[in-house]
C-alpha cells in the first residue's frame, strides 16, 4: 500500500477547473518580463546573449521535451529566423557550452520562485459552485534521473506540488547524508512565500513525514497536515489501529489495477481518540483504511492485433 494519501485526493479534482489559457504574444511578454527578475551571474563585459533570451530559451525547450543542454540549443537551431528574432537573437544562436555554463550559474531557488509565479498568474483560481474546495499541496521526494552533483551523487529533490493546477510551487534539495524531514520546513515556507499564507492550506505527504514538528508547523500557520501514519510512529499507530473501525461508515472507495494486481482501497473517518492528542498534535480527525484489498490474480491480458 502507498504511503502517501496523493492518489486518493487528485481523482476528486473539480472537473469544471479551467484549463490554462494558450500562451499568446501577451503571453510571450509577460514570460520575459517574468523572468527579468533573475539576477544575471555573467560578467556585463563580453556578453554575446541577453540573460532573458537564454533562459527563455531554457524554457521552452523543456517544455517541448529537451531534457539536456545539447538538446536545448537543437531545440533553438532548428527555429526559423523569425522565431529567433522573437526571442530576441539576431543571427546567431547560443551554441549547447554556453547554455550550459549559465545554467549551472543561476540560482535555482529564484529560477523557480519566478517560472512558479508565472504559472500561477496564468492559472484561473479553483472556484467550486455550492460547496468548499480546499487548496491541497502535495509533498513528495524524487530522486532526478540523468541529473549528478560535483561528487557524483544524484540530485534528490523534495516538491511542493498544487493539485488543483498541476504547478510544483517550490523545490528543495536534500543535503548529503540527510534525508526529506529537515527540508520539509524550508519547502514549506517557500510555498507560504508563493500563496501568501498556508491558511486552510491541506498539505498531503507520505508517512516519512508523520512528524509532530510538521504538524506544529503547519497548525502555527493555521494550515493542515495528511500524512500515513506507520511504525515511524509506534503509539500513535497502535492507538489508530485499536479504533473501531469496522463501526464507522465508508467515506470513499476506489477500485484500482496495475502492476498484476487489484486493488480496493477503502477510506473511513473516525473521531480523535483523546490519548492520541498528547502523542500527535492535531485538531482534526484521523481518516483510517484495512489498506488496500489486494488480488494477485493478474487482470486479463489485452490482446494485441
Amino acid at each position: 500500500m502507498p504511503s502517501s494519501p496523493t492518489e486518493i485526493l487528485l481523482p476528486h479534482r473539480p472537473a469544471d477547473v479551467p484549463l490554462p489559457a494558450a500562451v499568446t504574444e501577451g503571453g510571450h511578454h509577460s514570460l520575459f518580463v517574468a523572468l527579468a527578475a533573475v539576477p544575471d551571474p555573467r560578467d556585463p563585459r563580453g556578453q554575446r546573449y541577453p540573460l532573458v533570451s537564454l533562459l527563455a530559451v531554457a524554457v521552452c525547450a523543456v517544455l517541448a521535451g529537451a531534457c539536456t543542454f545539447a538538446a536545448i540549443a537543437d531545440w533553438v537551431r532548428d527555429l526559423d529566423r523569425t522565431a529567433w528574432g522573437r526571442l530576441g537573437f539576431t543571427d546567431r544562436v547560443p551554441a549547447a557550452t554556453t547554455v550550459w555554463r549559465l545554467l549551472i550559474r543561476i540560482d535555482a531557488e529564484v529560477l523557480s520562485a519566478v517560472l512558479a509565479r508565472w504559472l500561477r498568474a496564468r492559472t484561473a483560481p479553483v472556484v467550486v459552485a455550492g460547496r468548499r474546495w480546499r487548496l491541497v499541496i502535495a509533498v513528495d521526494g524524487k530522486v532526478q534521473r540523468g541529473a549528478r552533483l560535483a561528487d557524483g551523487r544524484q540530485v534528490h529533490l523534495l516538491s511542493a506540488y498544487d493539485t488543483s493546477t498541476g504547478i510544483v510551487l517550490a523545490q528543495v534539495q536534500i543535503a548529503a547524508k540527510s534525508n526529506e524531514i529537515p527540508a520539509f520546513t524550508p519547502l514549506l515556507r517557500r510555498v507560504a512565500a508563493q500563496l501568501g499564507s498556508l491558511k486552510d492550506v491541506l498539505v498531503v505527504a507520505d508517512a516519512l513525514h508523520a512528524q509532530t514538528g510538521h504538524a506544529e508547523m503547519l497548525a502555527a500557520d493555521n494550515g493542515h497536515l495528511m500524512v500515513a501514519v506507520k511504525g515511524n510512529q509506534p503509539t500513535l499507530h497502535t492507538l489508530l489501529k485499536a479504533l473501531p473501525w469496522t463501526q464507522v461508515p465508508v467515506g470513499a472507495q476506489a477500485r484500482e489495477t496495475g502492476h498484476g494486481r487489484k486493488e480496493t482501497r477503502t477510506s473511513k473517518q473516525s473521531p480523535w481518540p483523546p490519548r492520541a492528542a498528547s502523542t500527535f498534535p492535531t485538531h482534526s480527525r484521523p481518516s483510517g483504511s484495512p489498506g488496500p484489498a489486494r488480488s494477485r490474480a493478474r487482470p486479463p491480458a489485452r490482446r494485441r492485433t
